[in-house]
């Protein structure tokens, strides 16, 4: 992790310190959409310094400003999230889980099929659903990752509960029926 730890450093959106950490998953599709809206908030001030990036497929995506890698080592992975204040990722389930049992503020975009970023729109639910439960925000319109930004600096997300134990349970029920 060292060699990560040099490079980290803190943003200031409206004047809050914030580290962000955008993750796009391991789908073999590329997601410019999102790191070209992140380099317009950067470009424009908005977002005033480097951000960490673990692009997957899309780290072919060209930027002074951000610090991109195609993967990064899970311990190294884990600690980012645990430092980061706030999590920008795609709509994948296992990444906005992560950010949420981190107590993460977390902003979800969703790859879609007609951008060619997946093979189809199912990220769309995924995140209309943690988005209607309260747990983050989403990213509807790429050109207004501002706003949305604006929105992290006061939203309190609702606290992640796991529903492990009572789905084992109800799958218990199921066998022993």
């Amino acid at each position: 992790m060292e060699k990560y730890v040099k490079i980290i450093s803190k943003s200031n959106i409206w004047g809050v310190d914030i580290l962000i950490l955008v993750t796009l998953g391991t789908q073999d599709k590329k997601f410019y959409r999102l790191l070209e809206s992140v380099q317009k908030q950067i470009d424009n001030k908005i977002i005033n310094d480097k951000v960490i990036v673990q692009a997957g497929c899309s780290s072919d995506f060209k930027s002074n400003d951000m610090e991109i890698f195609d993967l990064i080592p899970m311990d190294d992975f884990d600690k980012l999230v645990k430092d980061c204040d706030l999590l920008i990722t795609h709509g994948g389930v296992g990444s906005i889980i992560t950010g949420l049992k981190n107590n993460k503020k977390v902003i979800a975009a969703a790859r879609l099929k007609e951008y060619k970023e997946h093979t189809n729109n199912h990220q769309l639910q995924i995140i209309e659903n943690f988005k209607n439960e309260g747990y983050i925000l989403s990213l509807d319109d790429f050109d207004k990752l501002d706003d949305v930004l604006k929105k992290s600096v006061t939203f309190k997300p609702k606290k992640y509960k796991s529903n492990v134990k009572n789905f084992i349970k109800l799958i218990d029920r199921l066998i022993d029926s």
